[in-house]
């Protein structure tokens, strides 16, 4: 592929596009989000199809898309220039596109996960080039073909059909002004190494391993019902699922009973069936990783709660391991169908348990008292802290992580302003 002419066709369309007013942007969105409405099944189809994700769900990332965009279509121009009282008669602050951003995205939002980057991105006058994960090649084209369905200029989102050797390619290239990646800590270091080292703008979405708090004095119940899908909606491959199921003492013989019973309620089976709720693993490798985990953390002292049983290549029954602090499966990530239960027999040590990981994408916490969760809220080491809710992003709040889960902001009107440059303009006339 010759990239150089696709990063030039890019900066043509770019020259013109960030002329191109803000209402009228939002026009072209409203459009774009039609299409996706229009075609939801057959996104869903191609996404269920590449990543094995159950077909309820995948049609539900492409709601959940389309309803994301509408919000951008619909929002405040956060980008009128931003007037300071002075002693000069024009003080102001300015917000410039930056020109070509890349998108580095992973396979298990494909459509979501792209989307969400990309669109406050051109609202801003960017544009785009796209490498997505191998295995979703097909839905970045599908994305391709939905900007220019809607009737965007034809080079403002090109999906690149590349590996992970061009990216340096790219980066390197002086008309490329910024990248947002989406992924595991070793890519997002490796990209935000090139990206310093080329003076690029980077925004990094890693890993999480989200703590899921159930207090004494929580609805332990209603903690538990919404437990197992935190945990193993997208078969656990979620960056912001819950991992770490960090229990009071008090109400263990309460919550951890109901909580398998309603995990076990999750078990494989076909995607394409609308009662699926669990499928199997993007790829068998990703498989293999987590079956090595579940074994290290048992060599290590974990306990089996619930066997994690593989059936095939991809498939596992799911698992919960009980975890004593120390364990090194802790400073791990587990990306797939398997729980960390953890007993905490204090506020003080279960939000000591809570921070004691590299990670800090989202958090949750279940009570019923406002000063234990405010406790909470100002301790806890992530982007997100949710209360007695299932941690998830929200397209009118701002999401990001902490620690080693990355820097930089995505949804909200917040993002819009991510990928511009501030100018500063000072003086009399």
């Amino acid at each position: 592929m010759n990239l150089s002419k696709n990063i030039n066709a890019a900066h043509e369309t770019f020259l013109d596009w960030k002329k191109v007013p803000f209402t009228d942007r939002q026009t072209l969105l409203l459009k774009l989000a039609d299409v996706l409405e229009k075609n939801k099944e057959k996104f869903a189809k191609l996404i269920t199809t590449e990543m094995h994700k159950p077909i309820t769900q995948s049609i539900a990332e492409i709601e959940k898309s389309a309803g994301m965009i509408k919000f951008y279509a619909k929002a405040e121009n956060v980008l009128k220039p931003e007037k300071i009282k002075t002693e000069f008669s024009i003080s102001e602050v300015h917000n410039d596109a930056l020109g070509i951003i890349l998108g580095v995205m992973p396979w298990n939002f494909p459509f979501w996960q792209v989307l969400r980057f990309a669109v406050p991105a051109i609202l801003a006058g960017n544009v785009i080039v796209l490498k997505h994960a191998s295995i979703c090649f097909e839905s970045g084209d599908a994305i391709e073909k939905a900007f220019q369905d809607a009737g965007f200029p034809k080079h403002i989102f090109q999906n690149l059909r590349i590996g992970h050797d061009e990216i340096k390619e790219i980066l390197e290239n002086p008309l490329v002004r910024g990248v947002s990646l989406t992924g595991s800590e070793k890519a997002g270091a490796e990209v935000a190494s090139l990206a310093g080292k080329n003076i690029k703008k980077s925004i990094l979405e890693l890993g999480g391993s989200d703590a899921y708090i159930v207090l004494d004095d929580a609805d332990f119940e209603e903690a538990a019902k919404e437990a197992p899908m935190a945990k193993l909606q997208n078969t656990g491959q979620i960056c912001n699922a819950a991992k770490r199921f960090i229990v009071h003492q008090k109400v263990e013989k309460d919550f951890v009973p109901k909580f398998i019973e309603e995990y076990n309620a999750f078990q494989p089976a076909d995607p394409f069936n609308e009662e699926t709720k669990l499928s199997k693993m993007a790829r068998p490798d990703l498989a293999d990783e987590l079956e090595n985990q579940y074994k290290k953390a048992l060599k290590n002292g974990a306990e089996v709660v619930l066997n994690l049983e593989r059936i095939s290549e991809s498939e596992f029954r799911p698992g919960i391991i009980l975890v004593k602090e120390g364990n090194p499966i802790l400073q791990e990530e587990l990306f797939g169908p398997l729980a960390i239960l953890m007993i905490g027999k204090d506020d003080e040590e279960i939000l000591r348990l809570a921070n004691d990981i590299p990670f800090g994408l989202g958090n949750s916490v279940w009570t019923k008292d406002k000063k234990r969760a405010d406790f909470f809220i100002q301790n806890l080491e992530s982007g997100t802290v949710s209360i007695n809710k299932v941690t998830s992003s929200d397209v009118r709040l701002p999401f990001g992580g902490a620690k080693s889960s990355g820097y930089g902001v995505e949804l909200s009107l917040h993002a819009i302003k991510e990928f511009t440059q501030i100018k500063t303009v000072v003086g009399n006339i």
